[in-house]
């Protein structure tokens, strides 16, 4: 058994969508519109069988994106290697994303950063 996708509601689905294809090398399907509801989605496919699919409605509301809570926290992404972990925060940040925590080795032996994408959804990063 496996994680087929993984699905978040966003406002801007377009910019989301161009966001993981630029800093996680995602490629994207053409997308998916139902006139009728207003959904608007993309499947965007990473190294692996794991997809996520951005959704957006127009009867969307704004939810918490406090990170101590129940439900969704992060999605985390493998990048290799400490040095590429480095490399992909920083530059991140330098394209003006907000990194929520540096990179690290955390308590459990991760090493790790946690930055933000463009609608305040934690994204780790991991070497």
């Amino acid at each position: 058994m496996n994680i087929k996708h993984i699905a978040i509601y966003v406002f801007d689905p377009e910019a989301l969508r161009d966001f993981y294809i630029r800093y996680f090398d995602a490629t994207s399907n053409g997308g998916y519109h139902n006139p009728v509801t207003g959904l608007r989605t993309y499947f965007l496919s990473f190294d692996g069988e794991t997809r996520l699919e951005i959704m957006s409605r127009p009867d969307m509301t704004e939810g918490s994106k406090r990170a101590i809570q129940t439900g969704y926290t992060h999605l985390a992404f493998g990048v290799g290697s400490h040095e590429a972990v480095d490399a992909l925060t920083a530059r991140l940040e330098a394209d003006g994303f907000s990194v929520e925590s540096r990179p690290r080795v955390t308590g459990d032996g991760y090493y790790e950063s946690v930055v933000l994408d463009p609608e305040g959804n934690r994204i780790e990063i991991t070497g």
